[in-house]
């Protein structure tokens, strides 16, 4: 009798078992539904033909907030923020750039003018390109800064490859429904020894577990709110690698207290639109941090490689299956 109690104790603790496992699989797959069904709206809302729409239909409403500056992260006085940008990238004289994502001109005019260099630009919006124009005749740019209509994933097809010294995405590669194809872009265009330059938001990763929920949908409001797709870190510094880039730094972009804005401008956009509003700042978990990166183009060159970055010089030269006789 007692054999019998055991057998069936332990039977039906194994069902138990089994059932929990059934519960907890099917839990998961239904997240991973979520998440994917997530994805794939913030990626169609980010098409560059949704971004196009969204910018020809609000740019006038970003002027009047943001200025020719539209980045959300910013200084109270933008000259601030340009001039910290400008030391990110290591701007000089003679330098040919390309703006990704260039909005109507006001960081490549401030660059243009202040270092002396070139800059060419490209935005997927046509209100914005014309609204550029004015503002590049209007400020005697002409021979130094042109922007155009175009796809930044495409940047192949609508300049030369390797011929720029800096390419920059200043909060603009956030737009991108595929940032890897955006980067690989970049990377042809660049000059070998070139360097990218990447300021963007980023979603947060949760400290606390209860968190997770609340960030991924405050996430989700921003990337439909703004024809967004926020990324995350880790996967982009890997796409970076994959691409072949070297990464100089990543770091939390370091504006003194006293300096910056404290993105007050944005509440005032929100409140203009009602676009992203936020109706409850007091349990507002602020789902994003603001990062910079900096990387360069390899130069496939052994003598120079074997002085610097030599393991990511000559792995690039395997991958392209490039010898030292044809340098």
């Amino acid at each position: 009798m007692n054999f019998i109690l055991i057998i069936t104790f332990f039977f039906i603790i194994l069902l138990t078992s089994f059932i929990f496992l059934l519960l907890s699989l099917r839990k998961r797959n239904l997240q991973l539904s979520t998440d994917d069904n997530i994805k794939i709206k913030t990626y169609e809302t980010s098409s560059p033909e949704a971004v196009g729409s969204f910018y020809n239909t609000y740019t006038d409403d970003f002027l009047k907030v943001y200025g020719n500056v539209i980045q959300a992260y910013r200084t109270i006085n933008t000259d601030d923020l340009l001039e910290y940008e400008s030391n990110s990238m290591g701007l000089k004289k003679g330098l040919h750039l390309l703006d990704a994502g260039c909005g109507v001109g006001g960081p490549a005019m401030y660059f243009a003018k202040k270092y002396n260099l070139k800059v060419d630009g490209i935005t997927i919006s046509t209100d914005q390109v014309k609204k550029a124009e004015v503002n590049i005749v209007s400020g005697g740019l002409t021979d130094q800064v042109s922007i155009q209509h175009g796809d930044y994933h495409k940047l192949e097809d609508i300049v030369a490859k390797n011929s720029y010294d800096v390419v920059y995405f200043l909060e603009s590669l956030g737009h991108s429904n595929n940032h890897p194809l955006a980067l690989e872009s970049a990377f042809k265009i660049l000059k070998p020894g070139g360097k990218l330059y990447v300021k963007d938001l980023f979603q947060k990763i949760p400290a606390i577990e209860s968190h997770k929920v609340l960030i991924d949908q405050e996430v989700k409001k921003i990337n439909d709110a703004y024809h967004y797709n926020i990324m995350r870190l880790e996967s982009i510094l890997t796409s970076l690698r994959q691409i072949g880039y070297i990464i100089s730094f990543v770091k939390t972009i370091d504006i003194p207290l006293d300096k910056f804005e404290n993105l007050t401008i944005s509440n005032d956009f929100q409140e203009l639109t009602g676009i992203g509003k936020i109706d409850n700042w007091d349990s507002y978990i602020f789902p994003v941090d603001f990062f910079e990166i900096l990387c360069l183009k390899p130069e496939y060159d052994l003598e120079k490689g074997n002085k610097r970055y030599f393991l990511q010089n000559l792995y690039q030269m395997q991958v392209n299956n490039w010898k030292k006789s044809q340098l």
